[in-house]
């Protein structure tokens, strides 16, 4: 597969360790043939390992990756048909040139923050223009979207009703008309 081809699954484990975290990637990389798209530390000390592949080879390695973690998993999703936007957003962005609205979501971990993603993206036609992964934001994730105004209200409310742990959303933000400084500079 190319690496521009979006996967129809992916797996993610985030961890409070950085050797278990070395070690459930050696682990889910043996388990499966998976694409390996993150294997990175992120802020605050936690570490990430992101795979991507069909349902049956993302589903194993990720059960393998659960299991060698153990008590070091933070938290963890298996999305076997994800969204086409989420893997080329996670891995570069898009930019675009207005905002008729901007959706944002943040989460306090990386899982979160992708599945918040997908179900956005998933539940109305926004467009996901960023996917931050917890470099430099204290271990918190956050996802950006554009489009109209209803959908992009729909998809925020979408996404933060798919982030599963309790507490784990810290805001959403729905902004109509952004003022054009906001997107050449956040957005």
């Amino acid at each position: 597969m190319s690496r521009l081809e979006p996967e129809p699954a992916i797996a993610l484990i985030e961890l409070s360790s950085i050797a278990a975290g070395v070690l459930v990637c050696d682990a889910m990389l043996k388990e499966a043939p998976v694409r390996l798209v993150e294997s990175k530390p992120v802020s605050p000390g936690k570490y990430i390992v992101l795979v991507a592949g069909d349902e049956s080879s993302t589903e194993s390695s990720y059960r393998r990756g659960l299991d060698v973690g153990g008590d070091a998993v933070v938290d963890h999703l298996h999305i076997p048909n994800l969204h086409t936007q989420v893997l080329p957003t996670l891995t570069g962005g898009t930019k675009l040139d207005a905002f008729d609205s901007a959706g944002v979501i943040e989460t306090t971990t990386v899982a979160g923050t992708i599945l918040a993603a997908d179900a956005a993206a998933k539940a109305a036609p926004v467009t996901l223009t960023e996917i931050r992964l917890a470099i430099g934001l204290g271990g918190k994730a956050f996802v950006v979207m554009s489009g109209a105004i209803a959908d992009v209200e729909a998809s925020v409310a979408a996404g933060v009703a798919a982030v599963r742990e309790p507490g784990a959303v810290v805001r959403e933000v729905v902004i109509p008309n952004p003022h054009e400084d906001l997107n050449r500079f956040v957005l």
